[in-house]
């Protein structure tokens, strides 16, 4: 435990100082339970110093990845208050070694939801309403060639959430078709359809779900959670206007400048 421990104050440092002071060796030896306690050990600290846990992120939701890192399903990480915020909001591009986001679709829970492989009824019930969202992530390994282990322990690189305005029905998106679309100081980047997130979004939801139950938990009212993104990391430049637009719920934007 007391390795596990120490691994741990390794990331919650290096989250913070943009520095890696640990062992490489002893990051690659854990198991994928042994990261995620890791994860929730990062996560403890992070709360103990006044942070405040506000749902949960989705990773590795297309196969491509999933066969890279050798994982035969996705990956979750946590989303934090006050790194979840709402746009319009301007990033300090320094901040970061290697900024990258995704674009996202954001359901707002809106009753604790539990059980194993629940129906797409039972999870459009239990969704409040849905936002656009712009996912920020420090996309820098520390160790190379890239781990599975240091994934799950920083929880998917997340470091922060931008969601829009808007709040739309579930009732009426397919959770299939709809579109992403990006777009770069006004020109387009890159768009897909929803249906490239494990076949839809709901399908990552009920994977988290599952995946909570198994370990006694649950999702609770007032959690956020992010399922995934049809299109990979888009790395983003300093001075850079961030668009992010997808079909029947709406767009958010980001302005991501060095101070």
């Amino acid at each position: 435990m007391k390795i596990i421990e120490s691994i741990a104050n390794d990331f919650y440092h290096s989250f913070y100082e943009k520095e890696w002071n640990g062992e490489e060796t002893l990051v690659r030896n854990l198991s994928i339970k042994e990261a995620y306690k890791v994860q929730d050990l990062v996560t403890k600290r992070r709360i103990e110093s006044g942070e405040t846990v506000a749902g949960f992120k989705i990773g590795c939701t297309s196969s491509s990845i999933r066969r890279q890192f050798g994982l035969s399903e996705p990956i979750n990480g946590k989303l934090f208050y006050p790194h979840t915020t709402e746009n319009p909001v301007n990033i300090d591009w320094s901040n970061y070694i290697n900024c990258a986001i995704e674009p996202e679709m954001v359901f707002r829970i809106g009753k604790n939801l539990e059980g194993k492989n629940l129906s797409d009824k039972d999870l459009i019930s239990a969704i409040d309403y849905i936002s656009p969202g712009i996912e920020i992530h420090e996309f820098n390994f520390w160790i190379k060639p890239p781990t599975i282990q240091e994934l799950i322990c920083t929880g998917g690189i997340h470091t922060g959430l931008i969601i829009g305005s808007q709040r739309v029905s579930p009732e009426g998106i397919q959770f299939k078709d709809e579109k992403f679309t990006v777009y770069k100081n006004n020109s387009f980047i890159m768009s897909a359809p929803a249906s490239e997130i494990m076949g839809g979004p709901l399908h990552s939801l009920r994977w988290l779900v599952n995946f909570l139950t198994d370990k006694g938990l649950s999702l609770e009212k007032g959690n956020l959670v992010i399922p995934g993104s049809p299109v990979e990391l888009v790395n983003i430049d300093q001075d850079t206007e961030l668009k992010v637009v997808i079909d029947n719920v709406g767009s958010v934007t980001a302005n991501f400048k060095k101070k």
